[in-house]
């Protein structure tokens, strides 16, 4: 095939192109053993390149200098680094051949534009070798593990008598973060657990997303008392140096309304009373996960009732630089003052988006009521 295409060229062409040491190696290693795919890929941006750069000088219309950038391009998208050099290669010699006809269509910004494209196009390529993907596959994994994280934090259809909602916003509209929610309900209990990875964006949010997968297999494997200490010794086994990981940890007893709550270095906890209008600020204590080999929690327990419910949220919504955490927890607390009056969920995310307005961090919210 490849003999065909050469042959279809002007003998003129062709005499020029033998004149060329390094198309001519190119030939050589084109035919040498049968054809990848990343050859084949190779073979058609370099012909594209050769035809570019030869149709210029004839007609710029058909064929204007700057064209030649889209296989730089294409290289950059589908081939492998050393095969993207070799084609820079061919795109030089058809830039000096064009510059030899033609001294004013080649100036200094085509020669800028194309110098930057280049490093552009190597850079995507290396990233793409490391991954071993071709294309914009890598980014499209990243969108898949965003939306399969943000599908597990969805909470379980719940019985009836019984509601909740879940409302998650990374810092600076990203599409990454360290909050994630992980549950489980068998129709008489229901568990959740809600952590708080350090960091913001993509570094933790890929932390976020090994952890969501290792928790949600432990939530409803484990006795409720166990879920934690388990956490904490995966933690503890990885070795992580880029920060801390808390958590709090829910049980809800559908029939009777008793729940327990454990946390590993969460903010607390906090249960809405509807007959004296209220909230109580959760007394459960533990250690941040992950920091020491065995670790005890010390619980909280108690009962939600028609009307009342049950908050958990992240640092992201109370902690401020130079401010105290209790005076931010008053401040959420205030806030949520105005759900009662309108309704748990329709109030929800207007609360989150209401307290992290003034916040640059992840934040995350879990509602639990009973109707």
């Amino acid at each position: 095939m490849l003999q065909r295409l050469v042959h279809l060229l002007p003998l003129r062409v062709r005499v020029f192109l033998r004149r060329i040491p390094a198309l001519v190696a190119l030939y050589g290693w084109l035919r040498r053993g049968g054809l990848s795919r990343d050859r084949y890929v190779f073979a058609g941006l370099a012909v594209l390149t050769v035809a570019l750069g030869l149709v210029a000088p004839e007609s710029r219309a058909w064929a204007p200098s700057g064209a030649i950038v889209l296989t730089v391009v294409g290289g950059g998208l589908l081939l492998r680094v050393r095969a993207l050099c070799v084609l820079l290669g061919v795109v030089a010699v058809m830039v000096a051949y064009n510059a030899w006809h033609d001294t004013d269509a080649v100036g200094p910004g085509m020669i800028a534009t194309l110098a930057v494209t280049a490093l552009l196009a190597i850079t995507l390529a290396r990233t793409r070798q490391q991954l071993g993907v071709q294309g914009l596959r890598g980014d499209s994994m990243l969108l898949e593990l965003r939306d399969r994280l943000r599908r597990q934090g969805q909470l379980p259809d719940l019985p009836a008598g019984w509601d909740a909602q879940v409302v998650m916003l990374q810092a600076g509209g990203s599409s990454f973060g360290g909050d994630f929610v992980v549950s489980v309900c068998d129709g008489d209990t229901l568990e959740v657990a809600l952590v708080d990875v350090s960091g913001k964006g993509v570094d933790a949010g890929t932390r976020a997303l090994m952890l969501s997968g290792a928790f949600g297999g432990l939530l409803g494997s484990l006795q409720t008392d166990l879920f934690l200490p388990a956490c904490n010794r995966y933690l503890h086994r990885q070795r992580w140096d880029e920060g801390f990981v808390t958590a709090v940890h829910v049980v809800v007893d559908l029939r009777s309304g008793a729940y327990t709550v454990e946390s590993a270095g969460h903010p607390p906890a906090v249960q809405f009373d509807a007959g004296t209008g209220k909230w109580q600020v959760s007394a459960a204590q533990g250690v941040v996960l992950g920091v020491v080999k065995e670790m005890e929690c010390t619980p909280e327990r108690g009962v939600l009732l028609p009307g009342d419910a049950l908050l958990l949220y992240t640092d992201g919504l109370v902690e401020s630089p130079g401010r105290d955490l209790d005076e931010g927890i008053d401040g959420l607390l205030g806030e949520a003052e105005r759900l009662v009056p309108h309704g748990f969920r329709k109030g929800a995310k207007e609360l989150v988006e209401t307290m992290a307005a003034a916040r640059d961090d992840d934040c995350a919210l879990v509602l639990i009521w009973r109707t």
